[in-house]
């Protein structure tokens, strides 16, 4: 190593060799992203009816003060738009801004594909692109300047020189054109703030691109928040909806079966079956499961003529009794108080006694004919009732069909 003449620069020359190509990869891409993103707002129209469409939206707001008829914005002003607030505090004038262009103006949403290298461009520091680019030339003027002034080499087999001036060529050739690149990328930048009125002393390229690409994101994160919105209030809707038909269809079913139930309590028979087979196609009949009431006591056991006929005998035998008792005491009196003519009262005995015989038969004649009339009434009764047992026979049948 001490041999070796010149070694200092013989080692820097070998690093600058091995690290240009990086170097080149990393310095051309960001040139390439800046550049296109800086030709891509120049040249979106979409974005250019954005813009005007902003400024519209801000003279309309702005109407009646110092600032309405606005013939311009700062292009940093567009970041804000999301901090204004509507009254309710539940929608921005950036929501505002892609709902107006979603229903009316379309065309505008496509400025978000237009500017597809602007987030790349945000992200590259103009500064240390420019930086590096200088620290590569001067690399190149001192290796040149070095293999003018290095020393012939003493040993045949040293080729530093031959291979550093081969590669210094091709160096300066790449350079050469990530110099061009560069150039065109100011004066691109340059026609840009001057399209935009801005001052490119007071407004850098890092953050011309930064506000643009924040608007940018902003504006597609208002897009998916507006389609959610419309989504949710969709699906709210989809469910008041289904819950007015379900309701509606509840009040029908009641309709139905509180018709059904007023067909049931007339005694009217005629559409017994057609009402029993629109409750079984409806399905009242099975929804139904309310307890019955328990069927009342057959009324035919409280009218039956055995329960009746012992308490007309009883009654009619104590008559009797009643009777035939005043019939033996007047003949008691008449044998006491007979003082005179036996043959008479012997003959008024005799026809008091056919005339309590008489009232006796006339009592068991009128008690056959009020037997034979409650017969004729119970008759018409257990017929009335048999014809009435219909109702409660349809009501029982429905009853198996609910416990199926």
């Amino acid at each position: 190593m001490s041999n070796v003449k010149s070694l200092r620069p013989r080692l820097s020359a070998i690093l600058f060799k091995l690290q240009f190509e990086e170097q080149v990869n990393n310095i051309k891409p960001d040139i390439m992203a800046v550049s296109t993103a800086c030709e891509e707002i120049k040249k979106s129209r979409s974005f250019s009816k954005l813009l005007e469409l902003v400024l519209l939206m801000g003279n309309y707001m702005n109407a009646g003060s110092r600032n309405a008829q606005t013939f311009g914005f700062n292009l940093s002003s567009l970041c804000k738009l999301k901090d204004t607030k509507s009254a309710d505090q539940k929608i921005t004038l950036l929501h505002f801004l892609v709902e107006i262009c979603e229903e009316k103006y379309p065309d505008i949403l496509n400025f978000v594909d237009d500017l597809e290298h602007l987030d790349k461009a945000s992200k590259v520091s103009v500064e240390t692109l420019e930086k590096n680019l200088k620290q590569m030339g001067r690399q190149l003027q001192q290796l040149e300047k070095n293999l003018e002034t290095f020393p012939p080499p003493e040993d045949l087999h040293d080729k530093f020189v031959t291979k550093m001036s081969i590669f210094v060529i091709s160096a300066k050739e790449q350079y050469e054109k990530l110099s061009k690149l560069h150039e065109n990328l100011e004066k691109l930048y340059h026609s840009i703030m001057a399209y935009y009125a801005l001052d490119v002393k007071k407004v850098s390229v890092e953050e011309f691109l930064t506000d643009l690409n924040n608007f940018r994101t902003a504006f597609m994160q208002a897009v998916k928040e507006n389609v959610k919105k419309r989504e949710a209030e969709e699906k709210q809707k989809r469910a008041r909806i289904a819950k007015e038909l379900a309701e509606k269809e509840r009040l029908e079913r009641q309709q139905k079966k509180k018709r059904l139930l007023e067909m049931k309590t007339e005694g009217d028979e005629t559409g017994v079956m057609d009402s029993l087979l629109e409750a079984l196609q409806s399905g009242a009949a099975f929804r139904d499961r309310r307890k019955r009431t328990p069927k009342p006591k057959d009324i035919r056991q409280s009218l039956s003529p055995v329960s009746q006929r012992p308490v007309l005998k009883v009654c009619n035998h104590e008559n009797q009794k009643a009777q035939l008792t005043e019939g033996s005491r007047s003949h008691c009196n008449i044998n006491c108080n007979s003082t005179r003519t036996p043959a008479a009262k012997e003959l008024n005995y005799n026809l008091d006694t056919h005339t309590s015989t008489g009232r006796i038969k006339a009592v068991e004649k009128k008690e056959a004919c009020n037997v034979e009339s409650n017969k004729k009434k119970e008759v018409g009764l257990l017929g009335s009732v048999s014809k009435n047992e219909s109702i409660p026979e349809v009501e029982a049948l429905l009853a198996r069909l609910r416990a199926l």
